[in-house]
Protein backbone atom coordinates (compact mmCIF):
# COMPACT_ATOMS: atom_id res chain seq x y z
CA UNK A 1 0.00 0.00 0.00
CA UNK A 2 1.26 3.46 -0.85
CA UNK A 3 1.29 6.40 1.52
CA UNK A 4 -1.74 7.90 -0.23
CA UNK A 5 -3.73 4.68 0.02
CA UNK A 6 -2.89 4.33 3.71
CA UNK A 7 -3.84 7.94 4.38
CA UNK A 8 -7.19 7.59 2.61
CA UNK A 9 -7.95 4.32 4.42
CA UNK A 10 -7.18 5.81 7.84
CA UNK A 11 -9.14 8.98 7.08
CA UNK A 12 -12.19 7.05 5.91
CA UNK A 13 -11.95 4.61 8.84
CA UNK A 14 -12.00 7.60 11.20
CA UNK A 15 -14.84 9.23 9.21
CA UNK A 16 -12.88 12.48 8.82
CA UNK A 17 -13.36 14.65 5.75
CA UNK A 18 -10.39 15.87 3.76
CA UNK A 19 -11.18 19.42 4.89
CA UNK A 20 -11.19 18.51 8.59
CA UNK A 21 -7.99 16.50 8.28
CA UNK A 22 -6.30 19.36 6.44
CA UNK A 23 -7.31 21.78 9.20
CA UNK A 24 -5.99 19.44 11.93
CA UNK A 25 -2.63 19.08 10.19
CA UNK A 26 -2.38 22.72 9.12
CA UNK A 27 -2.58 22.06 5.38
CA UNK A 28 -4.96 22.80 2.56
CA UNK A 29 -7.57 20.34 1.33
CA UNK A 30 -5.68 20.20 -1.97
CA UNK A 31 -2.61 18.87 -0.14
CA UNK A 32 -4.63 16.00 1.32
CA UNK A 33 -6.21 15.29 -2.08
CA UNK A 34 -2.76 15.22 -3.73
CA UNK A 35 -1.36 12.94 -1.02
CA UNK A 36 -4.23 10.51 -1.44
CA UNK A 37 -3.85 10.52 -5.23
CA UNK A 38 -0.13 9.85 -4.90
CA UNK A 39 0.77 12.97 -6.88
CA UNK A 40 2.67 14.52 -3.97
CA UNK A 41 4.14 13.67 -0.59
CA UNK A 42 4.53 15.68 2.61
CA UNK A 43 7.43 18.10 2.37
CA UNK A 44 8.57 17.52 5.94
CA UNK A 45 8.66 14.56 8.28
CA UNK A 46 6.74 16.62 10.80
CA UNK A 47 3.60 16.15 8.69
CA UNK A 48 4.02 12.38 8.84
CA UNK A 49 4.28 12.60 12.63
CA UNK A 50 1.13 14.76 12.86
CA UNK A 51 -0.82 12.31 10.70
CA UNK A 52 0.37 9.35 12.77
CA UNK A 53 -0.70 11.13 15.94
CA UNK A 54 -4.14 12.01 14.55
CA UNK A 55 -4.81 8.41 13.51
CA UNK A 56 -3.04 6.88 16.51
CA UNK A 57 -0.65 4.79 14.39
CA UNK A 58 3.11 4.41 14.38
CA UNK A 59 4.74 6.91 12.03
CA UNK A 60 6.48 4.03 10.26
CA UNK A 61 3.08 2.90 9.03
CA UNK A 62 2.97 5.97 6.79
CA UNK A 63 6.69 6.43 6.20
CA UNK A 64 8.06 3.64 4.00
CA UNK A 65 11.66 3.71 2.79
CA UNK A 66 10.59 5.22 -0.53
CA UNK A 67 8.55 7.98 1.08
CA UNK A 68 11.36 8.68 3.55
CA UNK A 69 13.81 9.09 0.66
CA UNK A 70 11.46 11.38 -1.27
CA UNK A 71 10.71 13.46 1.82
CA UNK A 72 14.37 13.84 2.75
CA UNK A 73 15.20 14.87 -0.81
CA UNK A 74 12.37 17.42 -0.72
CA UNK A 75 13.53 18.80 2.64
CA UNK A 76 17.11 19.15 1.41
CA UNK A 77 16.63 20.21 -2.21
CA UNK A 78 13.01 21.31 -2.62
CA UNK A 79 10.54 20.21 -5.26
CA UNK A 80 13.29 19.38 -7.75
CA UNK A 81 14.88 17.03 -5.22
CA UNK A 82 11.59 15.21 -4.70
CA UNK A 83 11.20 14.76 -8.45
CA UNK A 84 14.76 13.47 -8.76
CA UNK A 85 14.19 11.02 -5.90
CA UNK A 86 11.03 9.69 -7.54
CA UNK A 87 12.91 9.25 -10.82
CA UNK A 88 15.69 7.30 -9.08
CA UNK A 89 13.14 4.99 -7.46
CA UNK A 90 11.37 4.42 -10.79
CA UNK A 91 14.65 3.63 -12.53
CA UNK A 92 15.66 1.24 -9.75
CA UNK A 93 12.30 -0.53 -10.04
CA UNK A 94 12.90 -0.94 -13.77
CA UNK A 95 16.33 -2.46 -13.11
CA UNK A 96 14.76 -5.10 -10.87
CA UNK A 97 11.82 -5.92 -13.12
CA UNK A 98 13.44 -9.25 -14.04
CA UNK A 99 13.50 -10.39 -10.41
CA UNK A 100 17.08 -11.71 -10.45
CA UNK A 101 18.14 -10.34 -7.02
CA UNK A 102 16.95 -11.24 -3.55
CA UNK A 103 14.79 -8.74 -1.68
CA UNK A 104 17.72 -8.00 0.67
CA UNK A 105 20.09 -7.28 -2.23
CA UNK A 106 17.52 -5.02 -3.92
CA UNK A 107 17.00 -3.02 -0.73
CA UNK A 108 20.76 -2.72 -0.27
CA UNK A 109 21.17 -1.45 -3.82
CA UNK A 110 18.39 1.11 -3.43
CA UNK A 111 19.82 2.29 -0.10
CA UNK A 112 23.26 2.71 -1.69
CA UNK A 113 21.74 4.65 -4.61
CA UNK A 114 20.02 6.99 -2.16
CA UNK A 115 23.30 7.66 -0.35
CA UNK A 116 25.07 8.28 -3.66
CA UNK A 117 22.33 10.72 -4.70
CA UNK A 118 22.64 12.77 -1.50
CA UNK A 119 26.45 12.84 -1.60
CA UNK A 120 26.57 13.77 -5.29
CA UNK A 121 23.93 16.48 -4.94
CA UNK A 122 25.63 18.00 -1.89
CA UNK A 123 28.99 17.92 -3.67
CA UNK A 124 27.52 19.56 -6.78
CA UNK A 125 25.90 22.29 -4.69
CA UNK A 126 29.19 23.01 -2.97
CA UNK A 127 31.07 23.10 -6.23
CA UNK A 128 28.63 25.15 -8.29
CA UNK A 129 27.12 27.51 -5.72
CA UNK A 130 28.87 30.89 -5.96
CA UNK A 131 31.01 31.70 -2.93
CA UNK A 132 28.94 34.76 -1.99
CA UNK A 133 25.84 32.53 -1.69
CA UNK A 134 27.68 29.75 0.12
CA UNK A 135 28.64 32.06 2.96
CA UNK A 136 25.08 33.27 3.46
CA UNK A 137 23.78 29.67 3.31
CA UNK A 138 26.35 28.54 5.88
CA UNK A 139 25.39 31.36 8.24
CA UNK A 140 21.67 30.61 7.98
CA UNK A 141 22.30 26.88 8.57
CA UNK A 142 24.30 27.65 11.73
CA UNK A 143 21.46 29.69 13.27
Amino acid sequence: MTFGEKLRAEREKASISQEKLAAKVGLTRNSIVNYERGSSYPKTRDIYFKLAEIFNVNVNYFLTDDEAFITEAAERYGHKGALEAKAILQEAAAVFAGGELSEEDMLGFIHDMQEIYFKATDRAREKYTPKKHRKSNELSEQE
